[in-house]
């Protein structure tokens, strides 16, 4: 298995949730090369899909770039798939700007010569004004000095269009602008990230799990219901779950510590009790039965059927 495959498959532009976890379920087969070959049987079994249905997305996959056959074959006709755009963490560009280059960074010119010494232009520049300075080229000018370091230079993970689509298969009656133009969603974002920050959690999960946040902000602390919508809920008629629900929540069981500790298997990785867990919301009285786990992830209503 190799972690830059998978992130790299949550992050893939993808058409669907089926095209998703084909692409995971390569990335979890991938070697350091980022080359797969899991026979259609072992996908069968990974994913719980048709063999149909894993073989044209496979064709689709290849069709967008995201994945060739080399031309190998192993074992009994198996083939052999590169992962295209895999990034390997040491294989991060590094710039000759921000580096350690003559002109920015530590040059073998710069020393503390009396001609030399500390500039602006070629070391670290101090302003009575601006506090820590560096060049408008290759760092971060103008910022207050009490700004913590990490907080200048971290990468922002969120992603608006992400964000909309989690939101949206959880709730599509929920106003997406709303939810982000609010002003209480400066906040929460912020809770959001300190509750994460020992988690490691790359950019797709952080969108996916914030989406929950946000609805469950939005639910239990800042929404009015109007005078007798409590009554007009109650009376929801029951549904059952879309094709979209069930992929998108079975993705968020998944992830559900409490849900998870009790319905995996050992040794079963995230996207293998997604695909168990979206065979079994398939039957409405299963589904019915972890009715209470759905909305505690994001559903709405009631599930039609009686629990089994």
């Amino acid at each position: 298995m190799s972690l830059d495959a998978t992130i790299w498959a949550w992050k893939a532009d993808v058409d669907s949730s089926t095209q998703r976890l084909i692409l995971l379920s390569l990335a979890d087969r991938a070697g350091e090369d980022h080359k797969c070959y899991p026979s259609i049987m072992r996908m069968v079994k990974d994913t719980k899909m048709n063999r149909k249905t894993i073989i044209k997305v496979l064709d689709d996959l290849e069709r967008k770039s995201l994945i060739k056959f080399t031309g190998s074959i192993v074992g009994n006709g198996v083939k052999v798939y590169q992962l295209i755009g895999v990034m390997g963490r040491e294989d991060e560009p590094t710039s000759t700007k921000k580096g350690t280059s003559g002109k920015n960074g530590t040059g073998s010119n710069l020393g503390t010569g009396s001609n030399i010494g500390t500039s602006t232009e070629n070391g670290t520049g101090t302003s009575t004004n601006i506090g820590t300075e560096t060049s408008t080229e290759i760092g971060t000018q103008n910022l207050p000095r009490n700004l913590p370091i990490e907080s200048k230079n971290k990468k922002d993970w969120l992603c608006f269009k992400k964000l909309r689509e989690e939101i949206y298969l959880a709730d599509p009656d929920l106003d997406f602008e709303y939810l982000m133009t609010a002003s209480w969603g400066d906040r929460e974002k912020r809770a959001f990230e300190i509750y994460n920050a020992d988690k490691n959690l790359c950019d797709a999960l952080m969108n996916f799990h914030f989406a929950d946040w946000l609805i469950h902000a939005y639910r239990t602390k800042y929404s009015k219901p109007a005078a007798g919508q409590q009554a007009k809920d109650g009376d929801s008629k029951p549904q059952h779950l879309t094709e979209k629900q069930i992929a998108a929540f079975a993705q968020k069981l998944a992830h559900h510590s409490e849900f998870a500790s009790k319905f995996s298997e050992p040794g079963d990785s995230y996207e293998k009790l997604a695909a168990n867990i979206a065979v079994k919301l398939e039957d409405p009285a299963q589904a019915k039965k972890w009715e209470k786990y759905l909305k505690q992830v994001g559903f709405t209503g009631t599930i039609a059927g009686e629990a089994a």
